[in-house]
C-alpha cells in the first residue's frame, strides 16, 4: 500500500501525457466526500454509470485501488486519502488561478482582503487608512468572515490576503509576517462567581465554571471543542454567554466587543494567539506587496 500512495503523489503531480484531468479529481472528490456513488452524482448532476467508469478510469491510469467498494458501502484506501488530500489542493489552485486572473483583468484591479468578523479590529482601521494614503493604493475589498473561513478564501483565490490567527488558523502554505502576539481571557457572564478573579487556569475554566465550552463549526479540527451550544459567529457566542449557557476563551483584544452584561478573566496558561497577514506564497501582485509592507510597518 505504501508504493501505491507514492505512485498517487508522483502521477498527480508530474506532467505525463495522461496526467490526471480536473474533470477527475472532482468527480473522485464528491465519492470520496460523500462514500456514495448515487448520492457523489447526484451532487455532480450526472448519471452514476459514467461516474463509475470515470473512477474506473482513474483507477487505472495511476494503477493503484482508490475505493474499497461492497454492496453497503464505500471507503477510502490509503492510496484514496492521499489523491483527497492532493485533489482538494489541486482543485482549489485551479480555482484561485481562474479567479486572480479574472480580477487582473478588471477595469479597476484591486486587492480582496479576508479577516475573521470582530478580529483585529483596530489593527484593519489602520490598515486601510495607512494603505490608502501610499502611492498608487488600489481599493481594497475587505470580507468579514466567520471563524476559520478566512483562509479557506485565501487558499481558493476568493481573496488575495488574509488576516490569519495562530494556533486557530492554519498558515502551511501560505507565505506569512507576524504583526503582534496577545494573551487570551476566559469570558464569562457578568455576575458569575469567577467574574472577579484575578486569573484563572485552562483546567479551572471547564471545571469550575459550571459554563460549558461551545462547539465550533469546523473543518480541520483547529478550534478547541466544547459540550456546549454550536456557534457559528462571535455574536451568537456572547449572546449565549451573557444567558449563562455558555463560557469561551478567545485573544484578548475581543474584550472592545464586550457589553456590560459579560466579564473577562485571563488566562494564562492559554496558548498566545498571534495575528499574522497571510498571503499565497507564488503572488506576484504589487499590491499585495505594499499592503503587507504597510501592515508589517503598522
Amino acid at each position: 500500500m505504501g508504493g501505491d500512495t507514492a505512485r498517487v503523489s508522483v502521477l498527480v503531480s508530474a506532467g505525463y501525457d495522461d496526467a490526471v484531468e480536473t474533470r477527475e479529481l472532482r468527480y473522485f472528490v464528491a465519492i470520496a466526500e460523500e462514500l456514495h456513488f448515487g448520492r457523489a452524482a447526484q451532487r455532480l448532476a450526472m448519471a452514476q454509470p459514467p461516474l463509475s467508469r470515470a473512477i474506473q478510469q482513474l483507477e487505472r491510469r495511476l494503477g493503484v485501488v482508490l475505493l474499497h467498494r461492497t454492496a453497503r458501502a464505500v471507503a477510502l484506501t490509503e492510496a484514496g486519502m492521499v489523491l483527497l488530500r492532493e485533489a482538494r489542493v489541486a482543485l482549489d489552485a485551479v480555482e484561485a488561478a481562474e479567479r486572480r486572473t479574472r480580477r487582473a483583468a478588471a477595469e479597476q484591479p484591486g486587492v480582496v482582503l479576508a479577516t475573521k468578523a470582530g478580529a483585529a479590529g483596530e489593527l484593519l482601521s489602520k490598515l486601510l487608512a495607512a494603505y490608502a494614503a501610499e502611492p498608487g493604493a488600489v481599493a481594497v475589498e475587505v470580507l468579514l468572515c466567520g471563524p476559520g473561513e478566512q483562509e479557506r478564501l485565501l487558499r481558493d483565490g476568493r481573496a488575495d490576503v488574509a488576516l490569519l490567527q495562530r494556533p486557530f488558523d492554519t498558515t502551511a502554505g501560505l507565505d506569512t509576517e507576524d504583526l503582534y502576539t496577545e494573551q487570551q481571557v476566559v469570558v464569562l457572564p457578568a455576575g458569575h462567581l469567577s467574574a472577579d478573579r484575578s486569573h484563572m487556569s485552562m483546567a479551572e475554566v471547564t471545571t469550575r465554571t459550571d459554563l460549558p465550552l461551545p462547539r465550533w463549526p469546523r473543518r480541520d479540527g483547529s478550534y478547541p471543542d466544547g459540550p456546549g451550544p454550536q456557534v457559528r459567529d462571535h455574536t451568537q457566542l456572547f449572546q449565549l454567554i451573557a444567558l449563562g449557557r455558555a463560557c469561551a476563551v478567545v485573544p484578548e483584544s475581543l474584550r472592545a466587543h464586550l457589553r456590560d452584561d459579560h466579564a473577562t478573566v485571563p488566562v494564562p496558561d492559554a496558548p498566545p494567539v498571534t495575528t499574522v497577514i497571510a498571503w499565497p506564497p507564488h503572488s506576484r501582485s504589487k499590491a499585495v506587496a505594499d499592503l503587507v509592507r504597510t501592515a508589517t510597518r503598522l
